[in-house]
């Protein structure tokens, strides 16, 4: 058994690399692939508390977490080709306001 405490630290350096990724970058891909970090290693605190405590409340949580996810990915990409389109860039600091 895996103590929890291995999870606990991988889980804190994937939502650092995450939160590094987010505060860095001025790509919007990588935006949303550092907040899928982020939200991935919520997930691994979720099941590793699930794991030590022995009930399915964790896992269910990451069930939602990554619908939400998934979610979140749909709106951002499309908000991506929105910027695409307008901009011919990717970045984030170019447009200062995206008009109708």
């Amino acid at each position: 058994m895996v103590p929890v405490e291995y999870y606990l630290v991988l889980s804190a350096a994937v939502f650092s690399i995450g939160l590094y990724g987010l505060l860095t970058r001025e790509n919007a891909l990588f935006f949303l692939m550092s907040v899928e970090l982020m939200l991935n290693a919520a997930n691994i605190n979720f099941i590793a508390f699930s794991a030590q405590w022995g009930n399915l409340t964790g896992q269910t949580f990451s069930l939602f977490v990554m619908a939400l996810a998934a979610a979140e990915v749909a709106v951002g990409i499309g908000i991506i080709l929105v910027l695409y389109r307008n901009f011919k860039d990717v970045d984030v600091t170019v447009p200062q306001e995206m008009r109708w």
